[in-house]
């Protein structure tokens, strides 16, 4: 899977460490939902250190489709709210 962060690039992650990231996403959708603002913004930073720590950068001159899209690392709470599916920002 491609995952593109905002404003960073492309990393190519495998799926089957897609579990591991829904834990981090779960609990920064419930920081959302309580407005946790240092939650929030601890636990992006994290899931976005995750995704890092797993995946492989993809060459810039690489013009592949991202299969999903993560906020960059200062987003706020409301732009992270926008890119919200109902599943959070990672899928099941």
């Amino acid at each position: 899977m491609i995952v593109r962060i905002m404003g960073e690039g492309q990393v190519r992650l495998a799926d089957g460490h897609l579990a591991e990231l829904n834990k981090l996403d779960d609990e920064l959708l419930a920081e959302m939902e309580t407005g946790d603002g240092p939650g929030f913004r601890r636990t992006l930073q994290a899931l976005l250190a995750r995704v890092h720590d797993l995946g492989e950068p993809v060459p810039d001159d690489s013009l592949e489709p991202s299969d999903l899209i993560l906020p960059s690392p200062d987003a706020t709470l409301e732009e992270v709210q926008d890119l919200l599916t109902d599943e959070g920002l990672l899928p099941d």
